[in-house]
């Protein structure tokens, strides 16, 4: 048995039954991506001090992002709100001025004409504030104080109507959907292009709507400890898929396969096929471009993983050990 653990090393472990010795590799447990393939990071913020103030402090964006019930149910809440808190002050004038107690005398000159409860109140607010101004209800010239009035919910209904509306048509145009027809490939895969060991994964467009200035970057995200000591979590590294020589600028009219070299300078060099296997590190694929019909910046990460299906090895002298090259594998899948 310890043979067999010096050769197989610690990945194998020995499981006796009444009929014969197997051995198997254990089972990978799920770990929690930092980015799920939908595109949302799993990143939450926490004792930071203030954190509240900061997001009312830039209340626009913080509305934008927020999920659509929540949206809908402070845009109807505002303006119910507003609604009756305005009509309560029409109310408050007539009530002030004596004009619900002649609301049906023909002599007596309100503030504002056939106002004389509550409902007539917000009738008239309604009326006022939508423009539809039936003639019925209007104010008349013996009422400072309702010109006022008249003049603040003016301006009022203007800055609600733009904040508002102008938060809900900048929600509606975000390109979200856009990225469910932009399509990622299933399995990441290792094997030779052109020579040269590369990292591949393909990516496409479903739509005839291409997509203008269409760029594309790839982040390592990998914890890993610096020569003095200190320890960095989560620490991004950046992947060359053709920066240098403008294959990231893509042309999504059918898909694409886009390569990552492995050479020496790639993070990828110094790992033979277990320590790939093995290692605790997480790809993230991000696709940005316009989106040719609404002309929104649309910025989709995603986050590939390597295939389990094996369809051909490929030898790699790139193991370095005491100074000298040894000669290892690495597996390569099919592309999904």
């Amino acid at each position: 048995m310890a043979a067999l653990r010096r050769k197989f090393g610690e990945d194998y472990q020995v499981v006796n039954t009444n009929r014969a010795t197997t051995f198997s590799a254990p089972v990978k447990k799920k770990r929690q991506r930092f980015v799920d393939k939908n595109g949302r990071c799993n990143v939450q913020h926490g004792n930071l001090g203030g954190e509240t103030s900061r997001y009312l402090s830039d209340l626009f964006t913080t509305l934008v992002d927020l999920k659509w019930r929540w949206n809908l149910l402070i845009f109807i809440l505002t303006y119910t709100i507003a609604w009756l808190v305005m009509a309560s002050m029409w109310w408050i004038i007539a009530y002030i001025r004596g004009d619900l107690n002649h609301g049906h005398d023909s002599s007596y000159t309100p503030c504002v004409a056939n106002v004389y409860n509550f409902p007539s109140a917000f009738l008239f607010f309604i009326e006022t504030e939508a423009t539809i101004g039936y003639g019925y209800r209007y104010i008349t010239e013996k009422c400072p104080e309702g010109i006022i009035l008249f003049l603040f919910q003016s301006l009022l209904g203007s800055i609600v109507d733009a904040f508002l509306i102008g938060c809900m048509f900048i929600k509606m145009s975000q390109p979200k959907k856009r990225a469910e027809t932009l399509m990622f490939s299933q399995d990441a895969v290792i094997s030779q292009r052109d020579g040269k060991l590369c990292l591949m994964f393909r990516v496409g467009n479903l739509r005839n709507s291409h997509m203008v200035s269409a760029q594309i970057r790839c982040k390592l995200i990998k914890s890993r400890q610096t020569p003095e000591g200190e320890f960095l979590p989560l620490d991004q590294c950046e992947l060359d898929v053709g920066f240098g020589t403008g294959a990231d600028q893509l042309f999504l009219v059918s898909p694409l396969t886009i390569c990552h070299e492995i050479n020496p300078k790639s993070p990828f060099f110094d790992l033979s096929q277990r320590s790939l296997m093995n290692e605790q590190f997480e790809i993230v694929v991000i696709l940005e471009g316009i989106v040719e019909t609404t002309a929104p910046l649309l910025s989709i990460p995603d986050n590939p993983h390597f295939a389990s299906a094996v369809e051909e090895t490929t030898e790699l002298n790139r193991l370095r050990a005491g100074g000298r090259d040894q000669q290892g594998s690495v597996e390569a899948g099919r592309q999904h």
